[in-house]
């Protein structure tokens, strides 16, 4: 059974920073995509970044562009977000979603939609308040 478990979440300050990590078993993972999603209360799941199978490919939403890198370790069969100088609108669910999509590149502006994801993780609450 193929699945992610995300970590790394938690409360930080304004301006603080946080490694989300996320691990897959149970799947070829470098046939994947990876993408980094959060949810707010109330507000629709957003893309926040995503990473080609090779890590050729990165995508990011604009709001998170210039503080949060994304990378990945393929040997390890984990996905990461380095995410600096937080902001409270950056407060929400993380979680990890996988697209199976064995190529180098990735190219589409929707290629990383969460409704093309094939699974999910549950999930990492952070919070961002002083």
């Amino acid at each position: 059974q193929s699945r992610f478990v995300e970590s790394g979440g938690g409360l930080v300050q304004p301006g603080g920073s946080l490694r989300l990590s996320c691990t897959a078993s149970g799947l070829t993972f470098d046939d994947y995509a990876v993408g980094w999603f959060r949810q707010a209360p109330g507000k629709e799941r957003m893309l926040v970044s995503c990473i080609s199978s090779r890590s050729v490919t990165t995508k990011y939403a604009d709001s998170v562009k210039g503080r949060f890198t994304i990378s990945r370790d393929n040997a390890r069969h984990t996905a990461y977000l380095q995410m600096n100088r937080l902001k409270p609108e950056d407060t929400g669910t993380y979680s990890c979603g996988a697209l199976w999509l064995p190529t180098p590149t990735m190219s589409g502006a929707d290629i990383c939609s969460p409704a093309n994801m094939d699974f999910w993780g549950k999930g990492t609450l952070v919070t961002v308040a002083s």
